[in-house]
């Protein structure tokens, strides 16, 4: 076995056996608390392959990756940037790691993920960005709603899909809403329960039904969409 620790990480990690994985991983935990979060930049490089395992092929894997996905949320808010740097990959298993990871570090990534959104017009590199946002369980993601909206009724299919799914998200966890927000939000999913897509119109239908679960609709506007949706 070497006799470098990273050695022996990296040999672990790169390998397809659950056992050996974990026990990276937890060498991993040991060498972060020798040397601080702030200085395991190489270890979070090592961790960050294992996004890349397909699940449905390897189901046996997912508690390793939940693990791992564990450990680079605690290594503090400098991985954010670099799990964006890792969007820049294409691998959609990683990104959809990345994103849970990103939802799980929670509020201090709100802002940067308003960044990367706004930094690109790319329809795939924002579909992810609003994925991740939606993953985020904090009354911040206020801030990301009036980009969630302009992509509600998007051009791009995927875009607009999970625009519309975020912004119901974002409805279970912002307690409340001003008229202006609320009206926008009503009018903008009720604008795709036309659309052309039968998955969008499904999901616009769960979030406008959040609206009213949490309290955000009117009397008035809680009559009118029960009229809709009858």
């Amino acid at each position: 076995m070497p006799e470098h620790p990273y050695q022996q990480i990296e040999i672990l990690l790169s390998s397809a056996d659950a056992e050996k994985i974990h026990k990276g991983l937890e060498l991993v935990r040991q060498e972060i608390a020798r040397i601080g979060s702030q200085e395991a930049r190489p270890l979070f490089e090592m961790v960050a392959t294992l996004f890349h395992f397909d699940m449905l092929d390897r189901p046996d894997l997912v508690p390793v990756l939940n693990e791992a996905v564990s450990l680079v949320v605690g290594f503090g808010d400098w991985v954010i940037p670099e799990l964006l740097r890792e969007l820049d990959d294409g691998d959609l298993k990683a990104q959809l790691t990345i994103g849970h990871a990103l939802g799980r570090i929670g509020a201090d990534a709100v802002q940067p993920l308003i960044a990367e959104y706004n930094a690109t017009d790319d329809p795939a590199r924002r579909v992810f960005v609003l994925y991740a946002l939606g993953k985020i369980k904090s009354p911040r993601v206020r801030e990301a709603l009036p980009l969630a909206l302009e992509a509600v009724n998007a051009p791009d299919l995927e875009l607009r899909d999970t625009a519309t799914r975020a912004v119901g998200k974002f409805i279970e966890v912002i307690p409340s809403l001003t008229d202006s927000q609320r009206k926008e939000i009503f009018q903008k999913l009720q604008r795709n329960l036309a659309d052309s897509s039968p998955v969008i119109r499904a999901k616009a239908v769960r979030s406008l039904g959040k609206l009213a679960k949490f309290g955000h609709l009117t009397a008035e506007e809680r009559r009118s969409l029960q009229t809709i949706l009858e």
